[in-house]
C-alpha cells in the first residue's frame, strides 16, 4: 500500500476526464457519420470496433514486448511515465485525424480512431492498479468510483460539446454540418492532451513499483477470478457503450420520438450523466464521512448530479422538461447504493438485476418508458467497473500487472458488441437489437455471486472488509 496525498489522487482523477469526453463523443460522431458516408447500422458501429479494439491491441502488445525482453515494462517505467506516453500516443492520433477527414475516407478515421485508443489503452492499464494501489484494496472500489465520476463528467459534456462544433449548434440539421468541423474538435481535444502530459509531469506523484520477480507466460491466469473478471469487464463495457452507441438509431424511429441528428445528443448526454449520478455518489465512501453524513449524502448527491445534466442541457438551448420523470429512476439508483451497503458484490448484483428489468421493461414497451428504460442502463452500469476490477486482480500478487493488462484487453467488448447489436438492427430492427444488452445484464448478476464464493473460499471475503476512508 502506498502512501498518498489527495491533491496526488486528484491529479490521476484528471486523465479519467478525457477518457469520457472522447468516448461519449463518439454517441454524437457515429449518427453523424452514418448519415455523411452513407453506411449501415453495422458498418457505422466500426467506429467503436476501431476505438475499443485498440484497448484489445495496445494490451497485447504491452504484454507481448513485456515478454520478449523479459521484465514487466509498465513497472519498468513506472505508472506516471505510462500514463504520459499513452497521452502522447493520443496527441498523435488526434492529429491524425486532421488529414483523415481531408481524404473523405471513412477508413482513414478508423485509424486514427484506433492511434487515440491505442494511447488510451496504455493509461488505462497504468492508472487502474496505481489507484487501488494507493490505499487499502478493498476500499479500491471507492478510489476508482472517485476517478470514474470525473469520467462520467466528460462523458456528460461531450455529446454537448460535440453537437455544438460538429453542427454549430444542439438544433441544427445533420445537413449544416461540415466534416471540417472535425478538425477544429480534435485540434482541441490534442491541446487538451497536451495540458495533461504538462498537469502529469510536473506532478509529485508518489512511486509506486511491484517489487516481486516478474515471470514469463500466463500465470495470472491461473487464478480463476481473474479469468471470470476479464468475461465480465468484456460483457460490462460492450453493455455499457453500446447502449448509447446505438440509441442514436433508436431515437431516429417514430416510436421513439422520431428525432434528428443533432436531437439526439441530449438523450446521450443524459445517458453517460446517468453514469456520472452513479459514480459521484459512489465516490462518497473515499471520504471520511460519519455513517448518517453518508446516509444523507447518497439521497442527496444523486440529485446534484442530475442537476447538472439538467443544468448543462439548459445552457445548450436543450429542452429538459421531459426528463423531470426521470427523477423516479434517479431515486431507484440512490436505494439501491444505499441498500448495497458499499459492498461490491452485493451492489453489482442490486444493480445488475436492475439492468435486466430496465431492458425487459424497454423491449416490452415503446415510447418514453422504453427510452429511459433503456436510459436507466447508465444508472446501471455507474457503479460496476469498480465493483469488477479489484476482484480480479484480489491476490494475484506478482501477477498483479499482468492481471491488469489482461483486464484491460478486455474493454475489446466495446469493440464487438455494439456491432453485434448493429447487425441484430439490420436483420430485424433497433428495438429488438436491446436484447443484447438485456443478456449482458444477466450475466454479470451470475459473475457477482460466483466471483464472490470463489474469493471468500481463498479467504477475501470484499463484502464484509471494512473499507474506511481512503
Amino acid at each position: 500500500m502506498t502512501t498518498y496525498k489527495q491533491s496526488q489522487l486528484y491529479v490521476i482523477c484528471t486523465i479519467w476526464f478525457f477518457w469520457g469526453f472522447v468516448a461519449a463523443s463518439n454517441g454524437i460522431f457515429i449518427p453523424f457519420c452514418k448519415s455523411y458516408f452513407h453506411l449501415t447500422q453495422f458498418q457505422s458501429q466500426l467506429i467503436e470496433f476501431a476505438f475499443y479494439g485498440a484497448y484489445f491491441i495496445g494490451s497485447i502488445l504491452l504484454w507481448a514486448f513485456s515478454q520478449w525482453i523479459g521484465y514487466d515494462i509498465l513497472n519498468k517505467i513506472g505508472y506516471k511515465n505510462g500514463m504520459i506516453y499513452g497521452l502522447l500516443i493520443s496527441i498523435i492520433g488526434a492529429l491524425c485525424i486532421i488529414p483523415a477527414v481531408y481524404t473523405g475516407q471513412f477508413g482513414f478515421i478508423l485509424g486514427a480512431f484506433f492511434i487515440v485508443a491505442l494511447g488510451f489503452s496504455l493509461q488505462q492499464t497504468a492508472t487502474q492498479p496505481y489507484i487501488i494501489a494507493m490505499g487499502p484494496p478493498q476500499s479500491g472500489t471507492h478510489r476508482i468510483n472517485l476517478a470514474a465520476s470525473l469520467n462520467s463528467l466528460g462523458t456528460t459534456l461531450g455529446p454537448l460539446v460535440v453537437s455544438v462544433i460538429l453542427f454549430g449548434s444542439v438544433s441544427a440539421d445533420v445537413s449544416t454540418a461540415s466534416i471540417a468541423s472535425i478538425n477544429t474538435l480534435y485540434l482541441m481535444l490534442s491541446v487538451l492532451f497536451a495540458g495533461a502530459v504538462a498537469l502529469l509531469w510536473f506532478s509529485d506523484l508518489p512511486v509506486v513499483k511491484n517489487e516481486e520477480k516478474f515471470e514469463r507466460g500466463f500465470g495470472a491466469l491461473s487464478h480463476s477470478q481473474l479469468l471470470w473478471s476479464m468475461l465480465a469487464i468484456f460483457v460490462y463495457v460492450g453493455v455499457e457503450v453500446t447502449i448509447q452507441s446505438n440509441m442514436g438509431e433508436l431515437l431516429k424511429d417514430k416510436a421513439f420520438g422520431g428525432y434528428d441528428t443533432a436531437h439526439i445528443s441530449s438523450f446521450i448526454s443524459l445517458y453517460w450523466g446517468s453514469l456520472m449520478i452513479g459514480r459521484m455518489t459512489g465516490a462518497l465512501s473515499a471520504f471520511n464521512l460519519s455513517k448518517v453524513a453518508k446516509t444523507v449524502g447518497t439521497f442527496v448527491v444523486p440529485f446534484i448530479g442530475f442537476a447538472i445534466i439538467l443544468l448543462v442541457n439548459v445552457i445548450k438551448g436543450n429542452d429538459v422538461s421531459d426528463f423531470y420523470s426521470y427523477t423516479f429512476f434517479v431515486l431507484l439508483l440512490a436505494f439501491g447504493l444505499w441498500y448495497g451497503q458499499d459492498k461490491p458484490f452485493k451492489t453489482l448484483l442490486i444493480f445488475s438485476l436492475m439492468g435486466v428489468f430496465a431492458m425487459l421493461t424497454g423491449l416490452l414497451t415503446e415510447g418514453k418508458i422504453a427510452l429511459y428504460s433503456f436510459i436507466t442502463g447508465g444508472l446501471c452500469c455507474s457503479i460496476m467497473w469498480p465493483c469488477i476490477f479489484p476482484a480480479g486482480l484480489a491476490g494475484l500478487g506478482k501477477y498483479t500487472n499482468q492481471g491488469a493488462t489482461f483486464m484491460i484487453m478486455m474493454i475489446l467488448g466495446g469493440a464487438v458488441i455494439p456491432p453485434l447489436q448493429g447487425l441484430i438492427s439490420d436483420s430485424f430492427n433497433i428495438h429488438i437489437s436491446y436484447i443484447i444488452p438485456l443478456i449482458g445484464f444477466a450475466y454479470l448478476a451470475y459473475f457477482a455471486i460466483v466471483v464472490k464464493r470463489i474469493l471468500i473460499s481463498k479467504g477475501l471475503d470484499f463484502d464484509n472488509m471494512q473499507a474506511g476512508g481512503h
